[in-house]
């Protein structure tokens, strides 16, 4: 086994956060046109041309050992996504990512209740403060009670999910393979989302608040380009993941994820001049410390 190169791990992270924190922000771009469940599979396609090509090396794996297992980890990260990227349509993207980084909390409780692993006072109390933390960012009562909030905390309970069935049920299966599972599923989820949307007779708002709701549209030249954009920089931001996971401890690689919050607001700021007020960064600190602490405190247990 090679020895852990905490420095390169931790570039590598750095790298992928800064490249998702910048593609996911681009998703504002296609809100207010396509729809959420024809973006998927229209990526999803895009992703597979890019993996056809790929597989054309020998380096490149990606036929899993357990089809099984790969795909129900892939599914569960794909209905994540579907709220993630749901989010993304009508939320700044920082508050949707401090909804996706409950997932620690949400490891930690389905770990209590299915696993029998104990919580700890330590634990539930940086439990806790990560969840006053998001509710501070999310600030679910400044217009009123917005059910719209809940989307990013449920992407974080299916992300939690994911996370578990790849520790259990993943060993030994390569990035590629997970990934392409991952594509497969968000494609299918998309088909069929499209397909309802589009027969269903239902009034879609426009713009933006039409997201979730759109069927099928022609896309323009510019959403196809976001489109296919998203589809490379998802397979650069995930590969550069795995990488950094292969480098580092996997508990302290974990923290460096949380890097995301910072990187997607920078470009919230760079892109749409989103600036983010005293109490958005104090929830984003909590969560991190909160996130921080759960993973250390797992890695001791």
């Amino acid at each position: 086994m090679s020895a852990d190169r905490p420095l390169a791990a931790a570039g590598f992270i750095f790298a992928a956060m800064f490249f998702l924190g910048f593609f996911d922000n681009l998703v504002r771009q296609i809100a207010p046109e396509l729809g959420l469940w024809q973006f998927h599979l229209m990526r999803t396609v895009m992703a597979f041309g890019l993996f056809a090509l790929m597989s054309l090396s020998d380096r490149v794996r990606l036929r899993p050992i357990r089809a099984w297992a790969v795909m129900v980890r892939g599914g569960l990260a794909a209905l994540a996504m579907l709220f993630y990227f749901g989010g993304l349509g009508f939320l700044p993207v920082g508050q949707v990512a401090s909804g996706l980084f409950t997932a620690p909390i949400w490891v930690m409780l389905i770990s209590a209740l299915f696993f029998g692993k104990p919580i700890g006072f330590t634990r539930m109390g940086a439990a806790l403060v990560g969840f006053v933390g998001v509710v501070i960012v999310l600030d679910p009562f400044s217009e009123g009670i917005r059910p719209a909030v809940v989307v990013p905390m449920a992407a974080g309970f299916f992300y939690a999910l994911g996370a578990i069935a790849t520790r259990q049920w993943c060993e030994g299966e390569s990035a590629l393979s997970m990934l392409a599972a991952f594509f497969l599923c968000l494609g299918v989820f998309g088909a069929i989302g499209t397909v309802i949307m589009t027969v269903w007779p239902h009034e879609v708002p426009l713009g933006a608040d039409g997201f979730i709701l759109r069927g099928v549209v022609w896309p323009s030249g510019w959403a196809l380009f976001i489109t296919f954009l998203q589809a490379i920089g998802s397979i650069l931001g995930v590969g550069l993941l795995f990488r950094g996971y292969q480098l580092g401890d996997p508990a302290q690689v974990a923290i460096y994820e949380y890097s995301l919050l910072g990187f997607a607001a920078a470009w919230s700021f760079v892109l749409y001049g989103d600036r983010l007020g005293p109490s958005a960064v104090l929830g984003m600190v909590l969560i991190v410390v909160s996130g921080v602490v759960i993973t250390l405190r797992t890695r001791e247990s």
